[in-house]
């Protein structure tokens, strides 16, 4: 059968899912890892509660998805395990395409955070759809209030297993337990969790600065100011 008859009758069902997003509508992807738990378990090289080397590792992953994938992505924002873009409104990369959208931003991030730890990690990576810029003020706001939540329940969890609890009775004696209550677990152990570094209790936050740049021009032979942007923390 000739290429070209196979390419017509096949192709169709490759592409019977695709879908794009409309215009109008802000994107958000959400990249969380897969199996992250077993990579920093009890017996892994990661600190707990909070490693700085697994925290430069989704920083450095969340920076280059920013800049070096192709994307128009206008912030980022990483805790714990999961990243989050936002994508520009103009963004027509792949045609909105979500099939497309999704894989791209799931093989980068996972091949990038692989050659950082040197083992082999892997995202998956989900697409939000929103209507208003109200609804990516609240979306933000979500995904800070969990990084909230996810500090205190796991400072409160290790400092109760350094205490001698199994992990069965850590998750129990939490798993009713009000703020407060988390709060005087870390405090009986003086641990402040209000002076806890603010990237374990609200996560990162990534936007572009835009700047100018004292340049040469060649073909005017003149010094010109350039337009620049760089990626900040915030």
């Amino acid at each position: 059968m000739r290429f070209d008859d196979l390419e017509a009758r096949l192709r169709v069902y490759e592409q019977a899912s695709d879908r794009c997003v409309p215009p109008g509508f802000r994107m958000i992807a959400r990249l969380d890892g897969r199996g992250f738990s077993k990579l920093t378990s009890e017996d892994s090289q990661f600190k707990k509660p909070f490693d700085v080397g697994f925290y430069l590792g989704m920083q450095t992953t969340t920076q280059y998805l920013m800049s070096a994938c192709g994307f128009s992505i206008e912030r980022g924002y990483h805790q714990s395990d999961e990243i989050s873009l936002l994508f520009a409104a103009d963004e027509t990369a792949f045609n909105r395409k979500l099939r497309k959208l999704i894989s791209v931003l799931a093989g980068e991030a996972s091949a990038t955070l692989t050659r950082f730890f040197g083992q082999i990690v892997a995202f998956d990576c989900r697409i939000s759809e929103l209507p208003t810029d109200d609804h990516v003020r609240d979306y933000f706001s979500w995904r800070q209030e969990d990084a909230t939540r996810n500090c205190l329940n796991t400072y409160a969890y290790w400092l109760l297993r350094r205490d001698g609890y199994t992990p069965t009775a850590a998750t129990k004696a939490l798993q009713n337990a009000s703020k407060d209550r988390k709060k005087q677990i870390l405090a009986e152990h003086s641990v402040n969790y209000d002076y806890l570094p603010k990237w374990q209790r609200e996560g990162s936050y990534y936007s572009w600065q835009h700047y100018e740049k004292a340049g040469w021009n060649p073909v005017l032979q003149r010094e010109e100011k350039a337009r620049r942007k760089r990626l900040i923390k915030e």
